[in-house]
């Protein structure tokens, strides 16, 4: 199926954010010793041009960037960050874009729970304060290029990119060409534009990567459980017994489980049961690297 010229503009205004985000993502991992994993040929960790990463149920996600600790051409490293760049020309298919970042990063970032990943968000065009709501109410950092940003970018360099669902598909395919056939110095023109005019919105979400690269543990509280285990049938019985519940007599019983739970400095937290003390001291061990 043939795209839509609308389609393919935004496909390349998607590049244009890729290439804006991807050189500060490329100064910070070089600053702070970590590794990019963005598209294009990499080594031996994974095949083909595409950031493909699993979730826990074997499922592949394409990714724009993965920021990882110890990573390398041939080998995976731990994520530190998830990242999406996006882009919208109508409110109506903000909320949809806005579900497809969380439905490709959210199964990953939960197989890779310990390690508690920042997920991050580059916006550009027209998003509904409740699509940004949705995306930042699961955990992401979201910063939003303005739509008037991206057509005065483009106009700088003497393209009309101000759209609307009247424009004639034929006056889009003229600008996809212009577009196309920018040489490198205006292309760079366009790039430093953007990037001026979204200048503070970059730096505050590189900044909040920071915050997470910079977290520190602040306390672990560690709650093993003794008890016999009570079912009941209904929740009236179930409220029953917790009313009559003494808690100030120690009972011994069972061990069930370790609760422990993780609080770093910057406010993130992991909470994670065991059932033993090998994977209690796995996790401990695996979180204190």
């Amino acid at each position: 199926m043939a795209l839509s010229p609308a389609h393919k503009f935004g496909q390349l205004v998607g590049d244009l954010l890729e290439s804006i985000l991807g050189p500060e993502l490329q100064k910070f991992c070089d600053k702070h010793g970590l590794y990019l994993d963005k598209k294009g040929e990499r080594g031996a960790a994974r095949d083909g041009r595409k950031v493909t990463w699993q979730d826990k149920y074997g499922n592949g996600h394409d990714l724009d960037f993965v920021v990882e600790q110890g990573g390398t051409n041939d080998n995976l490293g731990r994520p530190v960050a998830f990242i999406e760049a996006a882009w919208r020309r109508y409110t109506k298919h903000s909320r949809n874009k806005a579900q497809e970042i969380q439905g490709a990063i959210l199964p990953i970032a939960e197989k890779y729970s310990w390690d508690k990943p920042f997920l991050g968000a580059v916006l550009a065009g027209v998003f509904t304060d409740g699509s940004l709501t949705q995306i930042r109410s699961s955990g992401f950092e979201v910063v939003l290029f303005p739509y008037k940003s991206i057509v005065d970018a483009f106009a700088s360099v003497g393209i009309n990119a101000a759209f609307d669902e009247g424009t004639p598909d034929a006056d889009v395919e003229k600008t996809i060409k212009k577009i196309k056939n920018l040489n490198a110095k205006k292309w760079a023109a366009l790039r430093g534009n953007l990037t001026t005019s979204n200048e503070g919105l970059l730096t505050q979400f590189i900044g909040s990567l920071q915050k997470v690269l910079d977290r520190r543990i602040a306390k672990i509280i560690a709650i093993p459980l003794h008890g016999s285990k009570m079912v009941f049938g209904s929740a009236p019985e179930a409220i029953a017994f917790v009313e009559g519940y003494n808690e100030k007599v120690m009972k011994d019983g069972m061990f069930r489980k370790y609760e422990i739970i993780v609080r770093y400095t910057n406010g993130d937290k992991i909470d994670a049961e065991f059932n033993d003390k090998k994977g209690a001291i796995e996790f401990l061990t695996y979180v204190a690297k």
